[in-house]
């Protein structure tokens, strides 16, 4: 199971990000959280669960357990896979109903995130994200 969302929080990101002062470095930092995601099954790798309008290759798997979601995810690219790990850290283990009420748009913005990525991934991390709350509408 993934550390991120139980043990590392989206604060717990924020803060440390913010201790960077280059994007290259925050770069490499999200590229080293993406390295701390347990690696999906094979069994997982399924066409359903694909995360479309992705530029890369995205798998996100989730399960319920005591009201709360649990999400697995792996990704071909590295930076894909750390951009996963920020999302869960702010998803991961939460009721539907805070994944729902969460504002993901500040905390990118309080990453300073958005900017730095071209359109193409900005969609697909916005993808990762509807597949999420999907998941909490339909519980």
């Amino acid at each position: 199971m993934s550390q991120f969302g139980t043990d590392i929080s989206s604060d717990d990101i924020i803060e440390t990000l913010s201790f960077f002062d280059s994007w290259e470095d925050r770069y490499k930092y999200i590229i080293d959280l993406g390295r701390e995601l347990p690696p999906l099954d094979d069994s997982d790798r399924t066409e359903a669960n694909i995360v479309r309008g992705c530029q890369s290759q995205v798998w996100l798997t989730s399960r319920a357990q005591d009201g709360r979601l649990y999400f697995d995810a792996d990704s071909d690219a590295f930076i894909v896979k750390g951009l996963l790990a920020v999302v869960l850290a702010a998803y991961n283990g939460k009721t539907p109903e805070a994944i729902l009420a969460f504002d993901i748009e500040d905390y990118f913005t309080r990453l300073n995130l958005l900017k730095h990525l071209s359109v193409t991934r900005g969609n697909g991390l916005r993808a990762m994200v509807k597949r999420i709350k999907d998941t909490a509408a339909a519980q």
